[in-house]
C-alpha cells in the first residue's frame, strides 16, 4: 500500500470510524471530501474507529479536484451499483485511488461521468439487493487490493 480510498461526501460517523479501522489496519490512506454529514469530533465516529485514529492517516479535502490533486497520479476507480465490470476483475497497484460515495445515494453521475467505462466498478450482489453498506464496501475492496499486493506490510 498505500492505496488511498476516498469518501465522497460520507453522511454516517460509525460507517466513517469503521473505514479508519481498515485502513488502519491495512496501511491505506483515507481521504475524506467535503461536506461531510458530521463533525471530526463526533462520538459515534469515534467510537466506531475506537483507538485506531492515531493509526491511520486521514485527510479532509474541500473538494474532489482538491482531494485527487492530494492523491497523486495512481488509477482511479470509482465503485457504483451501476458499473458492469466486477472488482476483482480489475489488477489493482499501491498507488491506486478507491472512490466510494455517499450512503444514501452513491456518487452522482457528474462524478462518475469522469471515470471511463474500464475505471468504474462493482461488488456482485443477489439481483434482489439494493446495496452493500459503505464500510462493508470498502472492506471488500481494500482487502482485495491488499490481498493483490501480497499483503506487502501485514503479518
Amino acid at each position: 500500500m498505500p492505496v488511498k480510498v476516498v469518501l465522497f461526501e460520507p453522511e454516517i460517523p460509525p460507517n466513517t470510524g469503521n473505514v479508519i479501522r481498515v485502513c488502519a489496519n491495512t496501511g491505506a490512506e483515507l481521504h475524506l471530501v467535503e461536506p461531510l454529514g458530521f463533525d471530526m469530533d463526533d462520538a459515534k465516529l469515534k467510537r466506531a474507529g475506537l483507538d485506531y485514529h492515531e493509526l491511520a492517516r486521514v485527510y479532509v479535502h474541500p473538494s474532489l479536484a482538491e482531494c485527487f490533486a492530494a492523491c497523486g497520479d495512481g488509477q482511479r476507480y470509482a465503485f457504483t451499483t451501476k458499473a458492469t465490470r466486477q472488482f476483482a476483475d480489475a489488477r489493482f497497484a499501491a498507488d491506486d485511488v478507491l472512490v466510494f460515495g455517499p450512503e444514501s445515494r452513491g456518487l452522482p453521475a457528474s462524478v462518475l461521468a469522469t471515470f471511463a467505462a474500464e475505471q468504474t466498478l462493482r461488488i456482485p450482489m443477489r439481483a434482489a439487493s439494493r446495496s452493500i453498506n459503505l464500510a462493508n464496501v470498502v472492506s471488500v475492496v481494500v482487502y482485495e487490493v491488499w490481498r493483490q499486493l501480497g499483503y506487502e506490510g501485514g503479518s
